[in-house]
């Protein structure tokens, strides 16, 4: 279709701006051919008249559908202009904040002004062996890409780095650099690539400054070869430099700086070292105040300085040079302060004296006059005399900093000679990566030469970048079978002409230089003469004769004349040269030795390996000026050739190109200035590839991708099972013009534009699908709702009438119902209102009458109550006046004892408020509380008594008042009856009247104590009141005391409990670090061991015939030094791996310090061992002096004394051990050898393990077995104490001596026959006392019979113990002895108190000279491990290095170390037995030549196992440690070289996993240890081991299991990786979820499933694959676990690496691909029952990262949402997720920045890892749960197909 067709309404297209550069706008009408204005609305809302130019008709370039938008080629967008890469490369780095893009195969990096984490080691991993477009733009994707095609194509690399100052070109270098050394390594120990990363720092501060541009602009070009062997390790590396800015030296502009090294300097002034420099603040100096900017943000010069000189320790410039590097620096400082005082117009001087002047002298060693001297005059040499010639000031200063320019050049020079020194390799380099780090295009308002020179070889490097682009286009096309049409790009070569070429500017310039009186006037007309109006790249200004214009391919620059010549020659005064190579420091001369051969590479280019070809000055003799008079080459000539040279260089390699664009002149982080950019990528020749891409068929599809993105825009009838043939069919009817698009073998190409229009008409197509789509569900949701619209109504309406007539009904019930009740109502109401009338009239009645009888009797009542209460109210009177007063007094009474209380109570609280008040107090209260309480009930039992005879008194007196009463009438009534007896009447009143009186008497008492009753009452109860109050308030106290208590327990409790909880997981946290260290060790081990069989092979190969005189033997060093390294559980035991010893030939000597200091710690260890010795010897004296004394009584412990003799001769072999070694030691002193064999893995070395070994376990057995002896004979030593129980001494006959002749046989006889008589008596009488005392003497050997066994219990206990406990015990068994003997003798010596006392004291001397001599060994032994320990980390650390040493044969016929094996007191049980001579066969057999298929699928799991352990009990029967010893040693080493050979195999390595752990279960079930025998069967108790204790070994088969077990890990991972990333990720899995957006130059792995592809399936078979083989093999369910979770570990942090690093896969359709995925593996866990195996945690990362991709991602609820979900993500994941986030229709949208910016201010808090990436190497610590076997030993059949016949069953 035509392009104009595309420019319909709403479509988009880019405008012109004067600001922005290009706007964006939107059609608002079609355009149709003929119109001349465009109606736009711009996206400010505005609308615009766009007139298009009359003569061009041009329309506005039209923009990428959004969704390619953001793309990571630029070449992948459909329409390629400059406005569509501007707003791609715009949109990445600010929205995306994706620093790096590819345009075709340039590398567009930005400079981001701050650091990105995206530099990391795991980065670097990521992208190692990975294709360059698989992954995201980087620099080290273009690095690999160089260092695979080097490798693949055999051909030398270069990585061009371009662009301007601060646009970060050296940075880029520096990480491409890094790249490649970390990915290959070195081929040598000399870290090589640690040198060429140290030589930047160097480089950076002699040729980096500070400009306005950039803080660290380099000031020179440089090209670093980076060399690689055969096997493409670096090697070395050479750098050449270009161009230094030598005029900064001595000048800089405003806000610059000099080079680095300068301020470094002053910064480091006040070091000691540098006092001679006589140096100070950069401002004190010329050379550095210029640019009024010493210092710059965020940068330590003093640090910087440390840096640079650290840097060249490591490149071997010893600390003389660099110190002379320093002292020449500055001098040149102070050179530039020496200043000039004019004498006339044409001379000038010096001050004399001169200080500046005088440090310089001093410190270049030259002569102060003649250095005066000839700063102020110069030499003329004409062709017949030579005169001196005083100079101007100006000229003298401009002679001055020439001179500091040449000397700083010169030195230059040679610190890049030392570097490249310090890099080379003698090993012949194979192939080579250069890395050319150079300036870009430059254009200021003023230009001068080096600008010039800058961009003659931009011009050269951009010719062939264009010649090289445009070659990969054609090979490209021509692969593909495309018809190939030349296709038009701009060659700047006219311009390179121009400059180069025979009358070019530098042609002129050079003539012009060589003219006595040249000058820039007459070379600019010289220029115009030959160029003006003949080139037309070549202008003159309007306004200017002295400047010149060249078109060069980026813009045109107006160079100015004015200094071009005198840089172009580069004059300095030979006079000062000469004065200078005169010097006595002696480095200076060295500085100018090579003047006459070689070009300096501040001027020139080669400093390295490939010197310019110069012509040499000749040697022979002449005149004194005929030197002078040979010009040197100019420095624009020395340019142009080092440019030619490095032109071959680059177009002999494959160049890869990283383009720098800097993105503001501010230096802000991630802002982006169009204006500038566009500039940049004007000049770096980016726009020219996009137009060279334009200019054919830049997009690409393969048909299988075009197949799957397009097949919307396809019928069913159009799909074929041929994808081509179908693509062509549809391609034919949608795009007419077939010029457009053109048919591959592989890939369809299109113009440009055309993927525009496809997308465009898929997007209609989707559109209209989707409208279709909306309108069916929409009327289906409407139908739907007016169904249930109408269903609600009928219902509602049957509701309705339901109610009404219900309501109805109610009604008519109602009316009738209330008929009813008002007639009961009403009836109701009339006899309720008759009854209460009647019942008020008779209520009247019977209150009117009850009142008025009421009123008569309160008549009668009131007349007799007046009476007494007259009588009352009068006793009341008196009564109430009596009260008052008693009222009165009792209140003065209280008020003063209220006024004590008070005092009182001030008291008590002041008393009260300290804590013991308190606890006094509630100590004390309840008591007093009872006290008191007591005393209320006495009291009150007081007052019932008082008030019950007050009570019987009251009783008495009213008896008698009545009986009184009574009288009274009585007499009353007979009164007149007996008036007769008057005098008996008054007789009566009185004592009427003393009754009276004594009841007023009794009644005033009764009154005062019932106020005393009352009062005491009172006061009881206002007492008992305040005792309760106080009460209430300590039971208050207490009760928050206890709730005070209770809470800071309950506080405490919680408080401890999370304690607690916190440091068992931190102790499980340390327990799985320290078990993955040590694991981690063991692969490190591991890994030195390859590389050392690597290096020996590689020896093998390179060194085919040895050289004479030298033989090399095997060594004997350790195949598994890892065996004896314990883990922390057995870390306890110091013992240092030990190494059998070495044949005699290959003892050498050693260091001499090394051997003193060992030397000197045997002799201890001898006197020690000498003192336990002697002390030994005692003990046996004793013994044998009690035996000879009682040698008649029977041997009662004759086992322990053989014991005790069995570790005396031990203990004996041991001391002649140890002289032998001693011995071997001297012998290897004593013979000459070279000094490179007393290096750390010497044979030496060896021996001097082995010494240190076999001391550190000496000094632990020898303790330990002192102490079990001393323990021993001195409980012997008591037990066998002589007893004189005979009355006389057995006389003994000697024998009879021959005799001569028979009288003296006679008298013999009858002597013998007298002497016979007396004996028979005496042998009666001594008969009976001999039998008492014998039966004495068995009762006294039963008794040490059982002291003899407990003491071998005791002694067989102690064995068993480790060392430490055996101690422990042999002390507490002698503590145990020592005060069982001590009661004995208190026993003994009871009724003698001098005898105990004695004892005692002898007993107390010989404990403290036990104790005194204990506390001396421990304190030596102490001091002797820590001196071992600090020897053995020292060989240690040595040996390590030095594990490349061993040959591979070595390893297995090296013995493992003899473990010390203590013997069991324990039965015998069957076993398998073979000959000692068959072992090696039975190794060879069952282990080296045995196929793990055929045993895992035909015998019974873990067979080999199985044998080997019967094999081992065989041994233990034997009681033969040395055939245990060497069947465990072969075994291990036979399992080690069979995974050593068959290491990629994994069903070997699954399978010898499996029987290492059925080994090592089966030495701990049998082992007899109760914790091991839980699970056994009495049959197989009975199979436990009885002599040999193998718990080392099994530590030994432990370590080699781990080792296993992580070579098992990584041949999984090498199996699964290749099938991680197309199964989990570019495979889709649900068809047609996703399509594939278009891709440029870098293709990608294609998404689509094409044949031989992984596939989900594949790692799921994979997966099937791995467990049927370790179930087969009979791996234990814990380990199979331990395997999967580590698989699945594996899969799910490689597939998120990817994804984070992978911009397209980013997308929701991906996220849904991969949450499926993840089902899937599920599911497998599930049919597979290992759902509890913690895998599925594993994957928790990648599927919150899948969701992240799904989820609604606009609001702030969406944004807490994503925080809460993705907790196993860290915050720099979450927002590379979001960052990448890419849409793949049209109807996706992308992530706000805004809401990106919000996940981060959320997460801001959260305190996790930075890092990006997941460690996919990590492995988890690995634990081997005991897993005890049921199967029966002698049930256990060998197969004959074993070849084991020569073994037999017992």
């Amino acid at each position: 279709m035509a392009a104009s067709e595309l420019y319909t309404k709403f479509a988009r297209v880019w405008i012109p701006d004067p600001e922005e550069v290009w706007k964006s706008a939107e059609l608002l009408k079609d355009y149709k051919p003929g119109d001349k204005v465009l109606l736009l609305h711009l996206e400010e809302g505005k609308d615009l008249e766009y007139h298009l130019d009359p003569k061009t008709k041009e329309l506005p370039h039209l923009r990428n559908p959004d969704i390619l938008v953001g793309e990571n080629d630029l070449t992948a967008l459909s329409y390629l202009h400059e406005p569509a890469v501007l707003h791609n490369l715009r949109v990445r780095f600010i929205d995306s904040k994706l620093i790096y893009t590819y345009c075709g195969i340039v590398l567009v990096a930005i400079n981001p002004y701050e650091q990105l984490p995206i530099y990391g080691e795991d980065i670097i991993n990521a992208y190692s062996g990975q294709n360059m477009g698989d992954m995201d733009p980087h620099i080290f994707a273009v690095a690999e890409e160089a260092y695979k095609q080097m490798a693949r194509d055999e051909r030398n690399q270069s990585i061009i780095v371009s662009g301007e100052s601060g646009a970060g070109k050296t940075v880029s270098a520096k990480y491409a650099m890094r790249y490649f050394a970390t990915v290959s390594g070195s081929a040598s120990e000399a870290n090589v690539e640690e040198k060429v990363l140290a030589s930047n720092p160097i480089m950076e501060s002699i040729g980096n400054a500070k400009t306005t541009r950039n803080d660290n602009s380099s000031r020179f070009g440089k090209y670093i070869e980076i060399g690689f062997d055969k096997r493409y390790r670096i090697i070395g590396a050479n750098m050449r430099t270009y161009l230094l800015e030598k005029s900064r030296v001595v000048f800089q502009a405003e806000e610059e700086r000099n080079y680095h090294i300068f301020y470094q300097l002053c910064a480091s002034a006040k070091l000691p070292e540098f006092k001679m420099l006589r140096l100070g603040n950069a401002d004190n100096f010329n050379y550095t105040k210029q640019g009024g900017s010493p210092v710059i943000e965020g940068v330590d010069d003093a640090k910087e300085m440390a840096h640079t000189r650290q840097a060249c320790t490591l490149l071997g410039i010893s600390e003389s040079h660099q110190m002379g590097i320093f002292r020449i620096l500055a001098g040149i400082l102070h050179l530039g302060n020496v200043g000039f005082t004019s004498r006339d117009a044409d001379s000038c001087t010096i001050p004399p004296k001169h200080e500046p002047l005088c440090i310089f002298c001093d410190l270049m060693g030259v002569d102060y006059e003649e250095m005066c001297h000839w700063l102020c005059h110069r030499k003329l040499a004409t062709a017949t005399e030579t005169y001196i010639k005083p100079i101007s000031k100006l000229q003298a200063t401009n002679a001055r900093d020439a001179l500091a320019k040449h000397i700083y050049a010169k030195l230059f020079n040679w610190i890049v000679d030392n570097v490249n020194q310090a890099l080379h390799s003698a090993v012949k380099q194979h192939s080579f990566i250069g890395v050319l780090d150079i300036y870009g295009f430059e254009t200021f308002e003023i230009n001068s030469f080096e600008q010039f020179c800058i961009n003659y070889a931009n011009e050269k490097l951009q010719q062939q970048f264009n010649m090289h682009v445009f070659k990969l286009e054609q090979e490209e096309y021509m692969k593909e079978q495309i018809p190939w049409t030349l296709i038009d790009f701009y060659d700047n070569q006219p311009c390179i002409n121009l400059i180069e070429s025979k009358l070019g500017i530098l042609d002129l310039l050079d003539e012009e230089c060589k003219m006595p009186k040249g000058t820039d006037d007459t070379w600019a007309q010289k220029l115009y003469n030959t160029h003006l109006n003949k080139c037309a790249l070549f202008e003159k200004p309007r306004l200017s004769n002295k400047a010149f214009i060249i078109q060069h391919f980026a813009d045109k620059v107006e160079y100015q004349c004015e200094g071009f010549l005198e840089k172009n020659k580069d004059t300095v005064f030979e006079e000062q040269i000469k004065v200078l190579k005169s010097s006595k420091f002696k480095m200076l001369p060295e500085l100018f030795q090579d003047d006459e051969k070689a070009i300096s590479p501040t001027s020139a280019t080669s400093s390295g390996r490939t010197p310019l070809t110069r012509t040499p000055a000749k040697p022979t003799k002449g005149r004194p000026g005929q030197m002078a008079k040979e010009h040197k080459k100019t420095v624009g000539h020395q340019f142009r050739n080092s440019l030619h040279l490095l032109m071959e260089t680059l177009n002999a390699t494959t160049p890869h190109y990283v383009r720098c664009i800097k993105p503001n002149d501010f230096k802000f982080p991630f802002t982006f200035d169009e204006k500038r950019a566009v500039q940049q990528l004007r000049a770096c020749g980016v726009l020219e590839t996009i137009r060279i891409s334009a200019a054919g068929f830049p997009s690409r599809w393969t048909y299988q991708e075009f197949f799957s993105r397009y097949r919307v825009l396809m019928k069913q009838k159009d799909v074929l099972s041929d994808r081509k043939q179908t693509c062509k069919n549809v391609l034919e009817k949608l795009i007419l013009d077939k010029d457009k698009y053109q048919f591959g073998k592989t890939k369809i190409f299109f113009r440009a534009g055309q993927v525009a229009y496809l997308e465009k008409l898929r997007a209609d197509k989707l559109r209209a699908a989707c409208i279709r789509i909306q309108k069916t569900i929409r009327g289906w949701l409407l139908r739907k709702k007016y169904l249930r619209m109408r269903k609600a109504a009928i219902t509602v309406q049957r509701y309705v009438r339901g109610y009404q007539a219900r309501c109805y009904a109610k009604f008519l019930r109602r009316t009738k119902a209330a008929t009813i009740v008002q007639k009961y109502w009403r009836m109701y109401v009339v006899r309720r209102r008759y009854k209460i009338r009647r019942a008020a009239t008779i209520v009247l009645q019977s209150y009117l009458r009850g009142f008025l009888a009421r009123n008569r009797y309160r008549k009668i009542l009131r007349e007799h109550k007046a009476v007494i209460i007259q009588k009352r109210v009068r006793g009341w009177l008196a009564r109430t006046h009596y009260k008052r007063s008693m009222h009165a007094i009792i209140y003065l009474q209280c008020c003063f004892r209220r006024m004590m209380a008070k005092r009182e109570l001030k008291k008590l609280k002041i008393e009260a408020r300290s804590v013991e008040r308190y606890k006094k107090l509630h100590i004390g209260m309840e008591n007093k509380i009872m006290q008191l309480q007591r005393k209320v009930d006495e009291q009150n039992k007081d007052y019932k008594c008082l008030v019950e005879k007050l009570t019987n008194l009251e009783g008495i007196y009213n008896s008698e008042t009545e009986k009184l009463r009574s009288d009274l009438e009585r007499l009353q009534l007979s009164e007149e009856e007996a008036k007769v007896a008057t005098g008996r009447v008054l007789s009566l009143q009185e004592e009427i009247a003393k009754l009276r009186k004594d009841l007023e008497q009794t009644r005033s008492e009764k009154k005062c104590i019932e106020e005393h009753a009352d009062r005491y009452k009172q006061e009881t109860e206002q007492l008992v009141s305040n005792l309760k109050e106080e009460n209430t308030l300590l039971k208050q106290e207490k009760e928050a005391l206890n709730h005070r208590i209770v809470q800071q327990a309950k506080e405490m409790t919680e408080t401890m409990e999370k304690k607690l909880v916190e440091e068992t997981k931190q102790l499980e946290l340390d327990l799985n670090d320290e078990r993955l260290r040590y694991q981690n060790l063991l692969n490190e081990f591991s890994r030195l061991e390859e590389r050392y069989d690597d290096l020996k092979e590689e020896m093998t190969l390179m060194v085919h015939v040895p050289k004479p005189g030298h033989k090399r033997t095997d060594s004997t060093h350790s195949s598994n030094e890892s065996e004896y390294i314990f883990s922390s559980e057995i870390a306890e035991m110091e013992d240092i791996p030990s190494r059998t010893e070495e044949p005699s030939e290959k003892k050498v000597p050693l260091d001499m310090s090394l051997f003193l200091k060992l030397q000197k710690r045997v002799t201890e260890l001898e006197q020690e061992k000498q003192v336990m010795q002697d002390e030994l010897d005692r003990k046996e004296e004793q013994v044998l002096r009690s035996k000879a004394k009682e040698e008649e009584r029977p041997q009662i412990r004759g086992a322990e004394l053989e014991y005790e003799s069995l570790k005396r001769q031990e203990l004996e072999s041991e001391n002649k051990k140890l002289k032998n070694e001693l011995n071997e030691l001297r012998k290897a002193l004593s013979e000459k050898s070279a000094p490179e064999v007393t290096a750390p893995g010497a044979p030496a070395y060896r021996v001097l393990m082995e010494q240190l070994t076999s001391v550190s376990e000496e000094l632990d057995v020898r303790k330990e077995e002192v102490l079990i002896l001393r323990s021993q004979l001195v409980s012997q030593k008591e037990a066998i104490q002589p007893k004189n129980t005979m009355t006389d001494s057995t006389i003994l006959l000697e024998d009879v001596q021959k005799m001569k002749d028979k009288g003296e046989i006679a008298q013999a006889y009858i002597g013998l026959k007298e002497t016979n008589r007396l004996l028979e008596s005496q042998l009666q009488s001594q008969k009976r006392s001999h039998e008492n005392e014998a039966e004495a003497l068995r009762g006294e050997i039963q008794s040490l019979k059982e002291e003899n066994n407990r003491q071998q219990q005791l002694l067989a206990q102690n064995l068993q113990l480790p060392p430490e406990a055996r101690i422990e015990a042999s002390l507490q068994h002698e503590i145990t002895r020592l005060t069982n003997e001590n009661l004995y003798f208190e026993e003994l010596y009871a009724d003698d108190p001098k005898k105990y006392q004695s004892y005692r004291i002898s007993l107390y001397k010989r404990m403290i000279d036990l104790m005194e001599q204990l506390e001396k060994q421990d304190k030596t032994v102490r001091k002797l491990k820590k001196q071992l320990k600090v020897f053995a980390k020292k060989i240690g650390e040595l040996e390590v290095g030095q594990m490349e040493n061993i040959s591979p044969g070595q390893i297995i016929d090296e013995p493992i170390r003899p473990v010390n094996i203590p013997r069991k007191e324990k039965d015998f049980q069957g076993m398998l037995e073979y000959k000692k001579e068959d072992e090696q066969k039975l190794v060879k057999n069952l282990i080296l030549e045995l196929k793990p298929r055929g045993v895992a699928v035909n015998l019974i799991p873990g067979l080999p196992a199985y044998i080997l352990f019967m094999c081992v009990r065989h041994a233990d029967y034997l009681n033969d440690d040395q055939k245990v010893r060497s069947l465990l040693t072969s075994t291990i080493n036979s399992i080690k070289k069979v995974l050593k050979k068959r290491g990629d195999d994994f069903e070997t390595v699954s399978f010898w996993l499996s029987n290492t752990c059925r080994f090592l279960h089966c030495l701990k079930q049998y082992s007899g240890e109760e914790g091991f025998m839980k699970h056994n069967t009495s049959r197989q108790n009975e199979h436990c081991l009885t002599n040999f204790d193998l718990a080392e070994y099994r530590q030994v088969l432990s370590d080699l299991a781990i080792q296993i077990y992580q070579q098992l890990v990584r041949v999984l991972e090498n199996i699964l990786q290749p099938m991680i990333v197309s199964g989990m990720l570019e495979h889709e899995t649900i068809q047609g979820v996703s399509g594939v957006k278009p891709t440029g130059l870098r293709k990608r792995t294609s998404s689509i499933a094409d044949e031989g592809t992984y596939t989900l399936d594949s790692i799921l078979r994979q997966l099937n694959s791995f467990h049927s083989v370790m179930c087969q093999h009979g791996m234990d369910p814990e380990l199979i676990k331990q395997v999967v979770k580590q698989m699945f570990y594996i899969i799910g942090a490689i597939t998120l690496n990817n994804l984070l690093l992978r911009k397209d896969m980013c997308s929701w359709s991906k996220g849904m691909q991969i949450r499926y995925n993840v089902s899937q593996l599920e599911e497998w866990l599930r049919d597979k029952n290992l759902m509890n195996s913690g895998a599925k945690e594993t994957l928790e990362p990648l599927i919150q990262a899948a969701q992240l991709l799904q989820v609604k991602k606009k609001t702030d609820d969406d944004a807490e949402a994503i925080c809460s979900m993705c907790n196993a993500l860290t915050t720099a994941q979450i927002v590379k997720v979001l960052n990448l986030y890419t849409p793949v229709n049209e109807f996706e949208e992308r992530v706000s920045v805004s809401f990106i910016r919000t996940i981060q201010m959320r997460l801001r808090d959260r305190k996790d890892s930075p890092q990006l990436l997941m460690d996919a190497k990590h492995i988890f610590p690995v634990t081997f749960p005991f897993n005890p076997s049921s199967l029966a030993l002698e049930t256990i059949q060998i197969p004959a197909s074993l070849g084991l016949g020569f073994i037999s069953r017992v």
